[in-house]
């Protein structure tokens, strides 16, 4: 989900506030909440938001909670996969990676390039152990995409 800006979201409510009456209904705002890939019947919304209507500080606080939600579910996403790849090099299931885990998962995969695997695990071993514990995998992995 791509942040939008006030202006953008003030825009987006003076258009669903058709009478301008300075609110948005609860369909207006599920109309939209469809439109964007969001489901919730009428009622779950107003459970939700807690109102029959929104002012405009309130669609912005609303939009913010929704994007904050998003950003977490994505962060989630992000962890669970980590942890999925993490396990494909942990072999051994003993919670690090040591530089023959890598180089026998990278030989499997067919990415085995003769590289010294041991300077690829030293590269981001910070505590100097000589193997990749999770954090030390999350911020390779991290660093290496961004």
């Amino acid at each position: 989900m791509c942040p939008l800006t006030t202006n953008d979201l003030q825009r987006i409510f003076e258009k669903l506030d058709k009478n301008g009456d300075g609110f948005v209904s609860l369909e207006e705002l599920n109309w939209l909440l469809e439109k964007t890939g969001f489901n919730f019947s009428i009622e779950e919304l107003e459970s939700l938001v807690r109102k029959k209507r929104l002012d405009l500080s309130e669609f912005l606080l609303f939009y913010n909670s929704i994007l904050l939600k998003q950003i977490e579910i994505d962060e989630e996403k992000v962890e669970s996969d980590l942890v999925k790849a993490f396990n494909v090099f942990d072999l051994d299931g003993d919670g690090f990676i040591t530089s023959q885990e890598l180089e026998c998962v990278l030989k499997r995969l067919g990415l085995w390039d003769g590289s010294d695997c041991k300077t690829m695990i030293c590269s981001y071993d910070t505590n100097l152990d000589g193997q990749l514990d999770f954090e030390e995998f999350k911020n390779m992995m991290l660093l290496t995409t961004s």
